[in-house]
């Protein structure tokens, strides 16, 4: 089965917004799916990676475009791991 991509507009929320609207979104969305998160926030370049690794989730790539970031992850199973 093929993962699908989906896309989350985090655009204009300041920390902790970003990754509390990503932590919902992740809820809804199947395990190995990838995920690209739209930020302005520079701080997310920091924050949704740590939170991939706590959670159990893989970072992909972080993209600059213009003015804002592009992060992409897959999906974990939901197990989070604790370092």
């Amino acid at each position: 089965m093929m993962s699908e991509r989906h896309t989350l507009d985090a655009r204009r929320l300041l920390c902790p917004m970003p990754v509390i609207r990503l932590q919902d979104f992740v809820s809804t969305v199947p395990s190995g799916d990838l995920i690209d998160v739209f930020c302005t926030d520079p701080g997310t370049r920091s924050d949704i990676p740590a939170w991939c690794r706590i959670n159990g989730h893989q970072l992909v790539g972080i993209e600059e475009q213009r003015d804002e970031l592009v992060i992409t992850l897959r999906v974990g199973s939901g197990e989070g791991r604790h370092p």
